[in-house]
């Protein structure tokens, strides 16, 4: 599986680590996770960790651009983490397709993304 899913201590944040090239497969797991969360907290906040990471698949590609339809207002920050230059280039792409507040950190940074993505929510609470 090209995905791993972990939900944090802060609820409305969910970590996704990519690994390969995402299909239609990973999409079915990852997306029934999110909109639980964001069934339960409104906004959420989404830590993407790329590492050895190919891109999508035809049916993954598809997948994603209908969950970045319906959720254009759902996600209320997206920090992507990786070491390609064409990773750091795909976050400013993906940002036309959301309202989220959309950040690129270097693998070499990743605590920052961590910071960056937690900024503002107090622990213990889940809204």
């Amino acid at each position: 599986m090209a995905v791993e899913i972990q939900e944090t201590d802060e609820a409305k944040v969910l970590v996704v680590k990519a690994t390969g090239k995402l299909t239609k497969e990973d999409y079915e797991a990852l997306v029934p996770k999110v909109e639980q969360l964001i069934q339960r907290f409104g906004k959420v906040r989404i830590l993407f960790e790329m590492e050895d990471f190919h891109g999508w698949n035809a049916g993954a590609l598809w997948q994603d651009i209908k969950f970045d339809i319906k959720h254009f207002k759902d996600i209320e920050r997206l920090a992507m983490v990786g070491d390609r230059k064409w990773e750091k280039g795909m976050s400013i792409f993906c940002k036309p397709f959301t309202t989220a507040k959309v950040k690129y950190f270097d693998v070499n940074k990743a605590d920052k993304a961590q910071d960056w993505i937690r900024e503002g929510i107090q622990p213990g609470k889940s809204v």
